[in-house]
This record gives C-alpha cells, structure tokens and sequence, in this order.
C-alpha cells in the first residue's frame, strides 16, 4: 500500500528535506517536536506538528504516529536513525519503517560486531583489540553512534584511562550505552564512503563515493563526491567491498559504508545505516532523489536495472553556530539570515529562530555542482561569499578560508588537514604541480609517519583566557567536572575543568605552569561563555 502520511522522527535540516521530498509526492507530513524546540522550522514546516517528551523517547515517536494516523516513519539521522529497538517498535506497531531492517542494523550498528561482519565477508579492517596488542597511535570509539562523539584519539599509554573515561561518558550520553572498543589510528587518510541502495531481493547498487576527510573533532565539514584521491580500480574495489558488506548483514534500503584509504590500501571504518548528512552531493551528481528512493524501497519497490550515470561534481559546505576557529558551539538568536541563491540550500533554520545549546548547531547545508570539480568550489566559493548571518557567531569565515585554500584546491587534504592548517591561517605556497612537495630519501625505507601538530594546544597557549591568570569558558555549557581545586599546581595543558555542550565534552586546560589561585564552578553548573571557570597564579 502507498504511503500516504510520513512522520519524521527527527528534527532541524534533515526533517525540513525530507518534508520537502515528500511534498513532490503527495505525502502528508508529521513532525515532532520536543518542549523546547515546538518553535523550530521543521515544526512549522510540516502539515502537523505533535509534541513529545524527547527526541530520545522511542514510544513517543510511535504514539505520535499512532495519533495523527501516520503510516510510516522516518528516521532521519542521529537520535534512533540507527536504533534496532526503534526500527522493531515501529514495525511492531504496524508503521512502514524508512530504513533498513532491525536485524541489519543490529549487525552493523554495532561498530566492534561490524568489523567481525566485514572481516568475514573479506572487506579490509584495521587491527583491535586491547591496547598492549594493537600499539599506538589508537582510537578509542564508541561501540554505538557517530558522529565524532565516543571518540578519542590516544598517542602514549599514559593518556589511555583518561580517554577510556572520556569516550564512555560521552558516549553513554549521546548513545544511550557506553560501550567501547579500541582500533589502530592512522594518521593520515583519506576518509571515503559509498552510498549504496539495497532492496527486498538482496539487490545491491552503489551510487559513487564521497570524500569526507575535511573534519573538526571527527566531525565532517566539507564533503564531494566524487573523491579527487580515487582512480578507477580503487573506485571499483571500494564498490565491491561495500556491496560484499551489505549483503553481509542482509542490508535494505539506503545507506553508507565508510573507508578510511591509505594509498591504495582502504580499510572499513563502519556502516551508516539511514541517510547521511552529506547525501546531496550524491543526488546532485547522480540526479536522484534519496528520500524519494528510500520510500520507494520500504514500500517493495525493485533497484534492478538502476544504474547511476554520475555527471560533473558536487562539494557541500556545513554551515554551523559556532567559534570559526576552536570550533565550540555557540548560542543566539539568528538577526538576520541571508542564505545563498543559484545552489542547493538545506536549511533548518529561519531569520528570528533561536540556536540554542540542546541540540546540533548546523544551521544550513550549502551544496554545489558543476561540471567539474574546480567549478564546483568555485560556485560554492561565490555562495558562501553571499551568505550573511546576523546575531550569532558562525564558522562562515572558516569556510570561505577552507574552499579558498590551496591544499583543499588541489584535492589533497587527509583527515590531519585541520591540525596541519590550523582554521583562518595563512594558506603555504603551493605549487601542485611540484613533484617533491614532502621530504625524501633516496633509496631508505620511508620514515615513520609523525602525528600531526598539537594545533588545539597551540590555539590555547595563544589565547583562552580573559588575562594571563583568567580561565573562562570558551563556550556556553554545563560544567560536568571540576578536576583542581585552590593550592594545587597544576602544568601548561593539564584539564581544569569539562564543559559538555551538545552532548560533547569539552575540556579546558590551564594555558601555563602555575597554582590554582581560585576555582569559581562547581559540577552541574550552567555557565555563559566568557564565564570565569578558574583563576592561576604562575
């Protein structure tokens, strides 16, 4: 039977889109809202609007659904995008679940289960296990949910009970569950993922790949499609391992399996079961629409036959309340919004709304294509030199920095690219046709690889503080942890206190050698930014 009413059981961009899709096809639309966010766009953007307790809340979304007689439900992505018991109540409760079956994301939202999954199924995987066995660099990752959050990244053995501690707090958190497993880190790749359509026969179509190594705190801010670092065989063996992958797990619908490639070398990271952030560069250079193709496949509908011609190139700049250096969410009312003309805009976000600390702080999704990839950054270039954006701080200058440099032109930026080029620096000289842009020997083994600078302690030794003895909060947040106390010495870069904002931990470090004078917080408090944290004497 068609789907006549679609709930969304998320919020912001992403219900606003889906919306949109949904519109195009005559499909009556639900949305959901909690307390604080009844005002939002997506609650206003949609034919009806019910208010549930919290986004988190599983049986609210059903009975939301249950009483505006909606047939169907739509994930969107975060929240219970990829929650197995989610997917099972829905389906319980006689609603066409948007997504894949609870089996398959059981198997792969489990990140330590879907390594085992892909190791059985022949996909490459990076070695884990305990820490004494796999060595450092390793990541500490959440077992469950994405992105960034449960992730840390440890060098010596000395930093790993901190992080173990870190990554289960955050991840409990943001996931419900704190489990946690640990894999080798590489410093430098590339990280790519292929969107892939799945239906009820096991049919499995890959619709090109999308680089998204540019990332703050594990967190993607630009992505393309398709990938300047993938030639035509790797392209084909990335393909062909995430179908092996997805007939694994007994995959449906849409959804991403991830990579991180070294080389020629590619290794699976995890799989994305529900539709990803970055999705419109796909449906921009395969002319598709995802939504429309997800619904398609939860009705029943057949793959067989589709094979994507992918035309020119897309990039997608994420547009975020936040400190267009450090990266730390910020709060405000929007004064004015000018968003761009002449390309793809998704936003969730209106002129007058409120950005505030409960929730992610990407306000707009700017994506453009063009008939090749320097056309593509051009376009977005000029976009982001039109958008303007009143009454709250905003990474918009990092942005027209970021398309605008050099390293990002010439398609060579690895995940390290951030601490390499620290945010609004001065772009190096690049010349991309040099061949010796990096150091050699002649007929010596190659180095090992040395880890990026320390940028994020570098930023704090420069600044964060309101005088050479003030610590203040960088951001507005709720103090989780006061780790000193009066009298006790503390060392240049040791934590002071943890702020979480937007189910994120952030840490403050002392910015110098020196005896706490004064500490002015207290655990479970709500702080502005600018808030006196912590007074240092040297």
């Amino acid at each position: 039977m068609p789907i006549r009413k679609l709930l969304v059981a998320n919020r912001g961009e992403i219900a606003v889109r889906v919306f949109r899709t949904c519109r195009e096809l005559g499909i009556a639309t639900v949305a959901v809202a909690a307390p604080d966010d009844l005002r939002s766009l997506h609650a206003r953007t949609a034919d009806e609007t019910v208010e549930i307790a919290s986004y988190l809340d599983a049986r609210e979304h059903v009975r939301a659904a249950e009483e505006t007689g909606a047939d169907a439900v739509h994930p969107g992505y975060g929240f219970l995008a990829e929650s197995a018991d989610f997917a099972t109540a829905v389906e319980a409760a006689g609603l066409v679940w948007i997504g894949p079956p609870s089996h398959a994301l059981r198997l792969g939202g489990d990140k330590a289960a879907a390594k085992r999954s892909a190791r059985k199924a022949g996909v490459p995987v990076l070695p884990d296990g305990r820490p004494e066995e796999i060595g450092y660099p390793l990541l500490v990752k959440a077992a469950l949910g994405g992105g960034g959050r449960g992730l840390r990244v440890v060098r010596r053995p000395d930093e790993l009970d901190e992080a173990l501690a870190a990554a289960e707090r955050e991840a409990a958190a943001a996931f419900g569950a704190g489990t946690l497993y640990c894999e080798r880190y590489l410093e430098r790749p590339r990280h790519i993922e292929v969107q892939l359509l799945a239906d009820a026969d096991g049919a499995v179509v890959a619709l090109g790949e999308r680089d998204c190594s540019v990332q703050r705190r594990h967190q993607k801010v630009l992505e393309e499609s398709p990938s300047p670092a993938v030639g035509p065989e790797l392209r084909t063996r990335l393909f062909e391992a995430a179908a092996a992958f997805a007939r694994a797990v007994g995959y449906r619908n849409a959804g991403t399996v991830e990579f991180l490639v070294d080389g020629d070398d590619f290794f699976f990271l995890e799989l994305n079961g529900r539709i990803q952030v970055e999705h419109p560069v796909t449906e921009l250079v395969t002319g598709m629409d995802l939504v429309a193709w997800q619904l398609r496949l939860a009705d029943g509908a057949s793959r067989a036959g589709l094979e994507p011609e992918l035309r020119g190139h897309a990039v997608e700049a994420r547009l975020y309340a936040e400190d267009p250096q450090r990266f730390l969410p910020q709060t405000g009312r929007i004064e004015r919004l000018r968003l761009p003309a002449g390309i793809r805009v998704d936003s969730g976000v209106d002129e007058g709304d409120e950005v505030g600390l409960s929730y992610d702080p990407l306000l707009a999704k700017l994506i453009a294509h063009g008939p090749d990839r320097a056309a593509a950054l051009d376009r977005l270039a000029s976009a982001l030199a039109e958008t303007e954006v009143g009454g709250v701080t905003t990474n918009l200058p990092f942005l027209r920095w970021l398309v605008a440099h050099p390293v990002v032109r010439a398609g060579e930026a690895t995940t390290a690219f951030l601490v390499e080029h620290p945010p609004l620096s001065q772009p190096p000289r690049w010349n991309a046709a040099q061949p010796w842009r990096t150091p050699w020997r002649l007929n010596l083994p190659a180095p090992h690889p040395a880890p990026p600078p320390d940028v994020a302690a570098a930023a704090e030794l420069a600044g964060g503080a309101e005088t050479e003895a003030t610590v203040v909060a960088p951001m507005p947040g709720t103090v989780i942890r006061v780790e000193v106390g009066p009298g006790d010495d503390v060392r240049p870069r040791q934590p002071l206190v943890v702020l979480e904002a937007m189910k994120m931990e952030i840490p403050v470090h002392s910015p110098f050698a020196g005896t706490v004078r004064a500490v002015h917080v207290a655990g479970g408090e709500r702080v502005a930014s600018g808030a006196v944290l912590v007074e240092l004497e040297s």
